[in-house]
């Protein structure tokens, strides 16, 4: 069975210690084995035990020291948090590897993975090239901050730079499990690190262009920075798209992709399916990286990607149809540029020069697109893009008459103009059935602001015409035959993006702006190795609590305003009800309402708010935690309030208002 430890303490190099839980093999104390570490502020204690025991026993059964360790001021471990990927966070993760590398149970080399904050973790630690460091599994994660993360989408702020930093509002609020820190000191921790909590959505808006707040921790700043293997795994459900294509192309070390059809989760319990089992995966990398097995994973070809089929629309999707393909570099020979040209209404094979279009979206437009970041949450992908055509400048292309496979980044060239000098343009390319359905392939965005430079963006002079490039995300996408193409602009896009300050119109040139297709031909693919499917595993919990979900938008026509509301009662990403851990006895559960308002004519309108509560109970312990935070702006700031209260047990352990107004420089 091996060992399971519920705490070592890992030593930061000026005393901080890091909780970690470990997974010992048999006899790994008398035969040392290769370590596999996962480094994250989640809480390994409780919010992500469950996930945690799918993953990790499975790497102590094949011979590895497996150690989940919590970032510093998260869970159990000391010290506070201030940001995201600090460099004091990535000094840290540099000394959890030299620790582990020196311990009686490990021969000396390490490999590391992880999801989202994981994926960022293992990218930035890979970089300092700690010497124990063999290979790296990033899942879900990105190579460049200011291009592909929560914050700014082409420039463009993303209310998910709202919500995420709500979210990270309660987590950074939590306490140490005393039973851990010990009762003489848990409240002392607790109180030092709410005395220096900051509300992050705040301290990110601050940064309106790519300055050094997004370099640092960028490894797209400096590729030759990362020197061993890699092994990506994405999904063209999550937010991360475009950084396989970026990796395998300016990565020097070995380098594999494996993008399935997933939303933000691990492989082995993603939807839409089919899922895989990643664990079995991560484990025959390692084992050639780590113990120098010829299994043969770096004969196969390099890259993997899943071609969504067409499907009706559905933000509800649980099953994806398609196929696998794969490469064996990028870019690829199979794979060529199609362009087509925005001419009057009409995706043409040849420019057609016609008088302009003007297009002023409605504030809703963007209406049907779910999140940009799918946690596979009912109601959280795409719906029928036909919701909000009728407020966009649309182009066509012809029946196809026979399927087009797209596997890459589409790119549009626009020549146009804007009256007002805070503009952007969102684009949406659309799969169109011959029933009227809409499916969305891939969206791009891009701030009028930064047309030039994401560095030194510079106003827009009203009228004056401009060539922009707009890179839609990347996809692997197949398109069936008797179906068309579809390119929806629009000057907005609620709730995903925060509108301009004043409704803005848009004046394309016909004939003179195009669409770049990657598209790849078909070909005589030998058949991928099969993926196996995932192994169920046991949740050693016992559901004490239902869950629930509410996802609505609604119109009042007395007033106009347009509302997106998210209920859920359970966990943060989902309706998972009150959860009691069997082995700690700790019981938890969240309660989040997330609503976005805004009025069709008025982009000062905009309102983003969210209240969140956690509970956790246990006979030796109990706490509360009540959060709210709302946005909204006027044409020359952004105004932000925010509360986070404390309660140990029933009584009030601490409070917090913040009151932020930011000026508004870009966007």
């Amino acid at each position: 069975m091996g060992e399971v430890i519920e705490t070592v303490w890992v030593p930061a190099r000026d005393g901080v210690k890091l909780a970690a839980r470990l997974w010992l093999p048999d006899d790994a104390r008398f035969q040392p084995v290769p370590a596999i570490l996962e480094y994250i502020p989640y809480r390994r204690r409780d919010r992500t035990r469950l996930r945690d025991e799918s993953m990790h026993p499975r790497f102590a059964e094949v011979g590895y020291a497996a150690i989940r360790v919590d970032m510093r001021g998260t869970g159990d471990s000391d010290g506070v948090m201030l940001d995201e990927y600090t460099h004091q966070e990535i000094n840290d993760g540099f000394d959890v590897i030299e620790w582990i590398a020196k311990q009686p149970w490990c021969d000396g080399s390490v490999g590391m993975f992880g999801k989202s904050w994981g994926a960022y973790s293992s990218f930035q630690v890979a970089a300092l090239q700690p010497s124990a460091l063999k290979a790296i599994a990033p899942v879900m994660g990105t190579d460049d901050r200011w291009l592909e993360d929560v914050h700014y989408y082409g420039g463009v702020l993303n209310n998910d730079n709202f919500w995420w930093g709500s979210v990270m509002q309660l987590l950074n609020a939590l306490p140490p499990d005393p039973k851990i820190v010990g009762y003489e000191r848990w409240k002392d921790m607790w109180k030092q690190r709410l005395e220096a909590m900051t509300f992050w959505t705040t301290q990110w808006l601050e940064h309106q262009t790519r300055d050094h707040m997004w370099r640092r921790g960028s490894i797209s700043e400096n590729y030759s920075d990362i020197n061993i293997p890699v092994y990506f795994f994405g999904g063209w459900a999550d937010l991360f798209r475009d950084t396989p294509f970026r990796i395998a192309e300016n990565l020097t070390c070995p380098v594999k992709i494996l993008m399935g059809p997933w939303a933000h989760l691990y492989p082995h319990e993603a939807v839409p399916s089919p899922q895989m089992d990643f664990p079995a995966e991560l484990i025959r990398f390692f084992d050639h990286w780590l113990k120098g097995i010829d299994n043969g994973i770096m004969d196969e070809p390099k890259l993997r990607f899943w071609l969504n089929d067409s499907q009706p629309p559905s933000p509800a999707r649980r099953e994806s149809k398609g196929c696998w393909v794969e490469e064996d570099s990028w870019p690829s020979e199979n794979v060529t540029a199609r362009s087509f040209w925005l001419n009057s209404e009409h995706l043409g094979g040849e420019p057609k020069s016609g008088s302009l279009m003007t297009v002023c979206t409605p504030q809703y437009f963007g209406s049907t697109g779910g999140d940009m970041c799918s946690f596979a949450i009912p109601g959280d992908m795409p719906d029928d893009c036909r919701l909000d055509s009728g407020g966009a400048l649309s182009f066509r292309g012809d029946w196809l008459d026979s399927p087009l496979a797209i596997l890459g980044q589409p790119v549009l060239r626009l020549k146009l103009s804007a009256d007002k000098e805070l503009a952007f343009v969102s684009a949406v390319l659309v799969d169109e059935a011959p029933t009227g359905e809409q499916s969305l392939i891939s969206r791009g965005f891009c701030n009028l602001t930064h047309r030039d430079s994401d560095t030194e963006p510079s106003r827009v002079i009203p009228g004056e015409e401009v060539e922009v490039s707009v890179q839609l995300y990347g996809i692997g996408y197949r398109i069936a035959a008797g179906h068309r193409l579809l390119l929806h602009l629009g000057s907005t896009y609620w709730p995903i993006l925060w509108p301009s300050p004043e409704p803005v119109t848009l004046k394309l040139c016909c004939g003179e702006s195009s669409l770049t297709i990657p598209i790849r031909r078909n070909t005589k693919d030998s058949l991928p190795r099969e993926l196996t499917a995932p192994l169920p595993w046991k949740r050693n919990a016992t559901q004490i609590g239902e869950g629930k979900l509410e996802r609505s938008w609604k119109i009042n026509h007395a007033t106009g305003e347009h509302e997106s509301r998210l209920y859920v009662v359970g966990g943060t990403f989902g309706p998972s009800g009150r959860t009691k851990l069997n082995e700690t006895g700790t019981e938890f559960g969240d309660t989040t309402e997330r609503i976005y308002r805004i009025a069709a004519n008025n982009p000062l309108s905009a309102q983003a708010s969210m209240q969140q509560e956690t509970q956790f109970d246990r006979p030796d312990w109990s706490f509360r935690i009540e959060t709210y935070s709302s946005m909204c702006a006027t044409v020359d700031e952004f105004v932000i309030d925010a509360t986070v209260e404390c309660f140990d047990g029933k009584e009030l352990f601490h409070s917090v208002e913040w009151k932020h107004r930011i000026p508004r420089q870009w966007t």
